[in-house]
């Protein structure tokens, strides 16, 4: 199956994203004509390399594609500024030289940073996305966003930078510890809620299926949350409007990940900010009451948590939230559901909502106070 993301002229090169299980094995062939270069530098985790680094390393060479792996250490905590360095030095000692293009293998993590590395490194060299995770497929590999975390917080210091092609092969979701798998599903319950009722539907009655990893339905998730995605990226591909509903569950989600040391799994971190901000819609009148509730069932079924880790409070995660991206002249916003499947906002009004930090602390300490109940 092939998702075109077809951006607006002038800006970036449209793209095509290819999903489905055996994809890897079109990937030398799908990249010579996306992406050619002289030579490519493949980046992924420790991990990641263990798994496929030999498997694409191999399909590279029978191509005849010049190719050299870069890894760094698996985990959130290594995207960073001094793995960006690391990885950027060592491109340079290899003369990876400006005819050349980064591949990006791995999950949501290898995909931020590789792509800030090809955003930066020589300005900018082309780049292709393989996620091998279910949040990169469902999530971070469309869109163009990459980034590194901050002792700030997360994803502060970063570039729009959009890749030439993104495989998707989805029998490297069968590798996945089930927590890995659980990671993507919370963006792909965020999908339903902001765009797709009978999307989120389809999550809530065959939550089971899911999590047996029964390809059909797994493809056909992967399939479905990338059409969303890249359907918003195209129409708003630099985040200057309906694309900030993707944002949903991130504000206190990012705030919870740097609280808490950037320990916590991203889609645990924006499960548990989904409910959050939902209960928060509800208490200022922009989400259907009962919108939250229906959310913390959904992430809870797919064995994500509803609540925070013990021992956050409100005013703790709202320190946090002043330095997010979101915040705009000072005020907190966030973008909310209307009900599930319809976002709050349009083009008219604004994607976004400005809300008190008060009101905001106080909705924040009820809902934290649930996880020592």
């Amino acid at each position: 199956m092939i998702v075109p993301v077809p951006l607006p002229a002038g800006r970036d090169v449209s793209y095509d994203i290819v999903i489905g299980p055996g994809a890897l094995a079109e990937l030398p062939g799908r990249v010579g004509v996306a992406c050619p270069a002289a030579r490519y530098a493949v980046i992924a985790d420790a991990t990641v390399a263990a798994l496929y680094g030999d498997a694409v390393a191999g399909r590279l060479a029978a191509a005849g594609l010049d190719h050299q792996l870069f890894t760094f250490p698996a985990g959130e905590s290594h995207k960073t500024r001094a793995t960006w360095a690391d990885l950027t030095d060592a491109l340079l000692a290899a003369r990876i030289g400006r005819d050349g293009a980064i591949l990006a293998l791995g999950g949501g993590v290898t995909g931020d940073l590789a792509g800030f590395v090809a955003a930066t490194y020589l300005r900018g060299l082309p780049w292709v996305q393989v996620p091998t995770s279910s949040l990169a497929m469902i999530d971070a590999a469309v869109g163009g966003k990459t980034a590194v975390d901050v002792p700030g917080g997360k994803n502060l210091v970063g570039a729009f930078h959009q890749p030439r092609l993104v495989v998707a092969d989805t029998e490297t979701l069968r590798t996945l510890p089930a927590a890995g798998l659980a990671d993507g599903l919370a963006e792909a319950v965020k999908h339903g809620v902001i765009a797709d009722a009978a999307y989120f539907g389809l999550l809530e009655e065959r939550a089971d299926a899911i999590l047996a990893r029964d390809p059909q339905v797994l493809e056909r998730v992967v399939a479905r949350s990338i059409a969303i995605k890249a359907g918003i990226v195209a129409a708003d591909p630099l985040e200057a409007g309906r694309r900030a509903v993707l944002n949903f569950g991130h504000t206190v989600g990012h705030a919870i990940e740097a609280a808490a040391g950037f320990t916590l799994p991203h889609g645990a971190a924006v499960a548990a900010g989904m409910v959050a901000e939902a209960r928060l819609g509800e208490r200022v009148g922009c989400t259907r009451a009962g919108t939250a509730a229906r959310i913390a069932t959904a992430v809870t079924r797919f064995g994500l948590p509803a609540t925070p880790p013990p021992g956050l409070e409100g005013g703790a995660l709202l320190d946090r939230m002043r330095s997010d991206k979101k915040v705009r002249a000072g005020a907190l916003r966030f973008a909310l559901p209307a009900t599930i499947g319809v976002s709050d906002g349009d083009d008219a009004r604004g994607w976004t909502v400005a809300i008190a930090e008060d009101v905001v602390r106080d909705a924040l300490n009820v809902w934290t106070a649930l996880t020592a109940a």
